[in-house]
C-alpha cells in the first residue's frame, strides 16, 4: 500500500464547513444529522455538503433511507462495509 507523502496530496476544491464557522441554516444542518445519528462529531463527508445546506438535508434523509433502512443487511453490516470501502479507497471520511 502506498501512500502520497503530504506535500503531494491535492488540495480539496470543496469548502469545508467546520462546526465552529457553521451558522444558519448549515448548523442546522449539522443539528439535524446530530439528532438522526446519535453522534455529535460530524464528518468530513457530511461537511463537504455545507455549503449547500438545502442540499445536505436532501443527502442526509437519502442516505438514511438507503444505507440505513433494515434490509437484507443490518444497519452495523453496512456501516462495517462503508468504513471498509473508505479505508480500501484511501478516503479519510
Amino acid at each position: 500500500m502506498s501512500t502520497m507523502p503530504e506535500e503531494q496530496k491535492p488540495a480539496t476544491k470543496i469548502r469545508i464547513i467546520e462546526d465552529a464557522e457553521a451558522t444558519g441554516e448549515t448548523a442546522a444542518a449539522y443539528d439535524f444529522w446530530r439528532a438522526g445519528s446519535g453522534r455529535k462529531q460530524v464528518p468530513g463527508i457530511i461537511k463537504c455538503f455545507g455549503a449547500r445546506p438545502d442540499f445536505l438535508r436532501q443527502v442526509i434523509q437519502f442516505s438514511n433511507t438507503v444505507h440505513f433502512s433494515e434490509g437484507h443487511l443490518s444497519r452495523r453490516h453496512k456501516e462495517m462495509i462503508a468504513s471498509h470501502v473508505s479505508f480500501l479507497n484511501h478516503c479519510p471520511y
